[in-house]
C-alpha cells in the first residue's frame, strides 16, 4: 500500500509529509505513523484526474475569420492534448439560389463549381493556418449538412464556432440560424469566437454569468479546465437571491480548487447581455462563461434576450452550453 501511495505521490509531484496515514510493515505486521501531505496530494490528484476536452469539433467555412478559429483550435489542442476534427460546412449554392433548378445545365455546372470553391477555400485555409499540426484533422463536408452537423457534434467534448458576421461576403453561405440552432440541438458546450478583433490568450481572466439553471451549470462544468488555469475568476449573478446563489457556487468552485470573486448584480436586468459585455470589458476578461437559452417555436429557434445579445454583439470569446 505504501509503495502504491508513494508511486502516486511521485506521479503527482507531492511529498510524503504532514498527515496521519500509517505505513504497514509487511514483514513485521506492525503499523507506524507516516507523514503525508494529505490535502496537497488529494488536490493534485484531483487536478491530475480533471477531465479536459479530448475531442474538439471545429467548424470551418470560407469566411475571413476561419483562420483565426483554426489557430485557437490548435492552441487548445496542444494545451489539452486533444484532437481537433476540422469539419467544413456551407450551404449548397443550390439552396441559396433555388431558381437555378429552372436553368440550363450550364447553370447547374456553375452551382456545383461554387460549392467546390467554398470547399477548396476552406481546405486551403486549413492547410495554411493549421501549419501541419498533427492534432488537426481535415474531414470532408457532410452530405446531410446542416442537419447532420448537430448529430456529428454529439461525439465531441467541445465545439469551436465563429460569430456570424453579416458584413462578410461569406455570411450567406450559412443559414442565418446556424449558430443558435447548432447550440440548442446539440446540447454540447461551444467556444464561440468573435468576428472582429484580436483574440488574446483565452482563460487568464474569466467572467462567469451565473444563474441557477441547468444551462449555466453545464457551462460552468465545461469551463473547469479554463477556471483551473485562470489568474482571476469573477462570477456575477442577478436577481433577488443573487447573494445566496453566488455563495453556493463559490463553495462548489472552492471544492474544485478554484477561487472566485463574487459580484452581486442586483435586480434582474432587461438588457443583461450588454451589462455582461460591459462588465467583461471593465474586468479585462478574455473569456465569458454562460448558459445558452433558447427553444423551438414554429420551426424557428427563439433565443433568450441575453443569449441573443451576446451572439450578436460579443467582443470576447464565449463558452456556452445549452
Amino acid at each position: 500500500m505504501i509503495l502504491a501511495l508513494s508511486g502516486l505521490c511521485e506521479v503527482l509531484d507531492c511529498s510524503l509529509h504532514g498527515c496521519g496515514f500509517v505505513e504497514i510493515d509487511m514483514a513485521q505486521g506492525n503499523t507506524m505513523p507516516m507523514s503525508v501531505n494529505f490535502f496537497s496530494c488529494i488536490f493534485n490528484f484531483k487536478g491530475f484526474l480533471m477531465q479536459t476536452p479530448k475531442s474538439i469539433l471545429l467548424h470551418l467555412d470560407s469566411s475571413a475569420r476561419a483562420a483565426e478559429r483554426i489557430k485557437v483550435a490548435s492552441q487548445l489542442a496542444d494545451a489539452f492534448e486533444a484532437e481537433v476534427t476540422c469539419l467544413p460546412f456551407t450551404m449548397s449554392a443550390l439552396a441559396r439560389y433555388p431558381f437555378a433548378l429552372e436553368g440550363a445545365a450550364e447553370t447547374m455546372a456553375v452551382i456545383l463549381e461554387m460549392d467546390k470553391e467554398c470547399r477548396d477555400k476552406a481546405f486551403a485555409t486549413f492547410v495554411a493556418a493549421g501549419a501541419g499540426s498533427p492534432r488537426l484533422k481535415w474531414t470532408e463536408p457532410l452530405s446531410d449538412a446542416p442537419w447532420g452537423y448537430a448529430r456529428r457534434s454529439l461525439y465531441f467534448d467541445l465545439m469551436i464556432l465563429g460569430q456570424r458576421d453579416a458584413d462578410d461576403p461569406a455570411a450567406g453561405e450559412l443559414p442565418a440560424d446556424f449558430l443558435p440552432s447548432l447550440l440548442v440541438e446539440s446540447g454540447r458546450p461551444a467556444l464561440i469566437l468573435p468576428s472582429t478583433g484580436l483574440i488574446a490568450p483565452i482563460g487568464r481572466t474569466v467572467l462567469v454569468a451565473w444563474k441557477e439553471t441547468r444551462e449555466a451549470a453545464r457551462a460552468v462544468s465545461a469551463a473547469l479546465p479554463w477556471l483551473h488555469g485562470a489568474d482571476r475568476v469573477h462570477v456575477v449573478c442577478y436577481g433577488e437571491s443573487a447573494d445566496a446563489s453566488l455563495h453556493a457556487l463559490q463553495g462548489y468552485l472552492a471544492l474544485q480548487g478554484v477561487s472566485a470573486v463574487l459580484h452581486p448584480g442586483g435586480s434582474e436586468q432587461d438588457d443583461a447581455g450588454n451589462y455582461l459585455l460591459s462588465m467583461a470589458a471593465d474586468l479585462g476578461a478574455d473569456l465569458l462563461v454562460m448558459g445558452c437559452y433558447g427553444h423551438s417555436r414554429a420551426r424557428e429557434w427563439v433565443l433568450g434576450g441575453a443569449t441573443r445579445t451576446i451572439l450578436q454583439s460579443m467582443t470576447l470569446p464565449v463558452l456556452m452550453s445549452h
